[in-house]
């Protein structure tokens, strides 16, 4: 298999401990030669959150970070190579934009990009509970393509800390992506 590129985008919905395991987990996948090229986009208000859930963002990975309003960033066109984007975690106003094809951020443009060329786009959703302008919007981008995930840990693994229980989103996350990671599957011992 080739190695995959991919996008990460943290928007500000409460979550970032999501996003940080993500991308952990995307460096060891790096390291092993599965992803190749790899960029990061914050949203507005995600390095506020952030910094409010988890500490000041400070770029450990071996990714490069772009600005969310950079569109020379290369995934900003459909002529670039990467193979899919995931938006975790993905706020409503994020997926509201993005459903409704407003391409005015790196972030909604590089999702667009992934719809329209028919790439894998995994949105995280974190709200709850949802109205109906959600559920609409899910619909419209699941019909479009798009893989709905929202961040609903899953406790039948006995997760013993919040890292655990995150690793059990990620550990879906990246299951969507086409990269395998040795996780619990229900029925295992």
């Amino acid at each position: 298999m080739d190695p995959l590129n991919i996008i990460v985008a943290v928007t500000g919905a409460s979550g970032s401990v999501y996003a940080g395991l993500l991308l952990e987990e995307l460096r060891r996948f790096r390291s092993a030669g599965q992803i190749g090229q790899a960029g990061i986009v914050f949203s507005e208000k995600a390095k506020e959150v952030w910094a409010h859930e988890i500490g000041p963002f400070q770029n450990r990975f071996p990714f490069t970070v772009y600005n969310n309003s950079d569109f020379n960033a290369p995934f900003a066109s459909g002529s670039s190579l990467y193979d899919v984007m995931i938006v975790c975690p993905c706020s409503m106003g994020t997926m509201g934009r993005i459903a409704n094809g407003l391409s005015d951020t790196l972030i909604t443009r590089a999702a667009d990009v992934m719809l329209k060329e028919r790439r894998r786009l995994i949105l995280a959703v974190r709200e709850t509970p949802v109205h109906l302008i959600h559920i609409n919007n899910m619909q419209i981008l699941a019909q479009a393509g798009a893989i709905i995930a929202p961040a609903s840990p899953s406790f039948y693994s006995h997760p013993q800390s919040v890292e655990e229980l995150a690793m059990t989103v990620v550990g879906r996350l990246l299951q969507l992506t086409g990269l395998r990671k040795e996780t619990y599957r229900w029925g295992e011992q």
